[in-house]
């Protein structure tokens, strides 16, 4: 290999060195095709929504009054930020850095700062905590009466809001998913940082699909 070949190979990260992949990825297009479809299950979801809300106004209004507007506020938050710490796990895993090159605490900085699996943990992390949120509002409403079979308002929030719940699990099983990957192999490779920012597309998906639905629920009563 000459010096100029050797000096480009280093430039390039390490999720690049092994192989040349300037085709778009299939399995990044079949996500977003998949995510399409998705995206019409929810488009069914919001129309059945609307729908029912318009033919019983009153139900709306008796029940949406018991609604924790500020809790719900603070659970969109967080799931809204951990969108962001899932996009500079994907900048890290493009850079074809697997963990954090410095403390802990410093997690700015390039190859200084954290990796994929810090970000992704932390994105994780806020993922888990939106669920427990959910959680502990559908107690809630549960102890006020506002149950799947009680009415069309109980059963319309539950479906819209339960099926988006079982879509964040399943992004949550696929961030362990590439993080045992992570631990498993023994160096970082292009299809590793393919399986990051697939689940980046999915996630993202996830969270817009989540203001829509609290601006839907929480905001236009």
């Amino acid at each position: 290999m000459t010096p100029v070949a050797t000096t480009a190979s280093a430039s390039l990260p390490a999720s690049r060195l092994h192989g040349q992949h300037d085709r778009p990825s299939m399995v990044a297009v079949g996500t977003i095709v998949w995510l399409s479809s998705e995206l019409m299950f929810f488009a069914a979801l919001f129309a059945s929504y609307f729908t029912i809300r318009s033919v019983s106004p009153e139900m709306w209004a008796e029940n949406t009054a018991l609604l924790n507007v500020p809790f719900a506020t603070v659970n969109t938050t967080i799931l809204v930020l951990s969108s962001f710490t899932c996009q500079w796990g994907v900048f890290a895993a493009e850079r074809g850095q697997v963990r954090r090159g410095g403390p802990l605490w410093k997690f700015w900085g390039g190859r200084a700062g954290w990796g994929l699996r810090e970000w992704f943990i932390l994105t994780y992390i806020m993922g888990a905590v939106f669920v427990a949120g959910q959680a502990l509002e559908y107690a809630e409403l549960i102890h006020h009466g506002v149950t799947l079979p009680n009415d069309g308002y109980g059963t319309m929030f539950y479906l819209t809001t339960g099926f988006h719940g079982i879509h964040v699990i399943g992004g949550l099983i696929a961030f362990l998913f590439v993080l045992g990957r992570t631990y498993v192999a023994r160096r970082f490779t292009h299809e590793q940082a393919v399986s990051a920012i697939v689940v980046s597309y999915y996630w993202h998906f996830v969270d817009v699909v989540w203001i829509g639905l609290f601006a839907t629920i929480y905001l236009v009563q």
